[in-house]
């Protein structure tokens, strides 16, 4: 029993040398992995605090859009940018309110929308199409440079052929035929890809660029 004591005591005391030694160490470290996981909830908290917050506010721009209530819309856009640019709905609303816009008349309010989407939306796929939609409105003013800029980026795979296209519109507009018949050749060749890869293919679309190509004739 009594070297059972002793040799219990020899671990005591080579534990308290070892805490000595690294105890601080110890402590430090558990007090940062605490403040991680509490910063960790914290910011999960808030997230779901702000998503929350910014889903009602999306909803009433989709009520704003379903009645065509432009200045609605269009304040409540403007509200989400505000407080919540961070989440996926603001990006959304402004694409949305965009359209209300363009369609009563107010493509200046579209086009600040739009270019907000396309440089500020967290998803990939909107600023896409928030840049191709930017790019229309900027070829019906006739700023061409400004609308090409839009399409400079490379877009997912499913918005290339669109991308194409309305390159070739706008080189068709400039008077630039066989700059647009190339674009058009490369909206149909990026349809083609698509389709080998599962994309599908949308005939009644191909139709469109293809009679836009038939219509350059023999550009050169």
């Amino acid at each position: 029993m009594a070297t059972y004591d002793l040799e219990e005591q020899e671990q005591l005391d080579e534990l308290k040398t070892w805490w000595k030694m690294h105890g601080n160490r110890v402590t430090a470290a558990a007090a940062v992995v605490a403040l991680v996981v509490v910063a960790w909830q914290g910011w999960n908290w808030w997230q779901r605090r702000q998503s929350a917050a910014a889903s009602v506010l999306f909803s009433a721009v989709q009520q704003a859009a379903a009645t065509q209530d432009a200045k609605r819309a269009r304040d409540v856009t403007g509200e989400l940018i505000d407080k919540y640019a961070v989440t996926p709905y603001a990006g959304l609303a402004a694409l949305l309110s965009a359209r209300v816009q363009e369609e009563g008349g107010d493509a200046k309010t579209a086009r600040a929308e739009l270019a907000w989407a396309a440089a500020n939306a967290k998803d990939d796929a909107l600023r896409d199409v928030a840049r191709l939609r930017l790019a229309a409105l900027l070829l019906d003013d006739k700023s061409y440079d400004e609308a090409l800029k839009q399409l400079a980026a490379e877009p997912a795979a499913a918005l290339a052929p669109r991308y194409a296209e309305l390159r070739g519109d706008i080189a068709a507009a400039q008077g630039q035929p066989a700059a647009a018949k190339a674009a058009y050749e490369a909206a149909l060749a990026k349809m083609d890809e698509s389709a080998k890869t599962g994309g599908g293919q949308l005939q009644p679309y191909r139709d469109v660029i293809q009679t836009k190509l038939d219509a350059l004739g023999s550009a050169k």
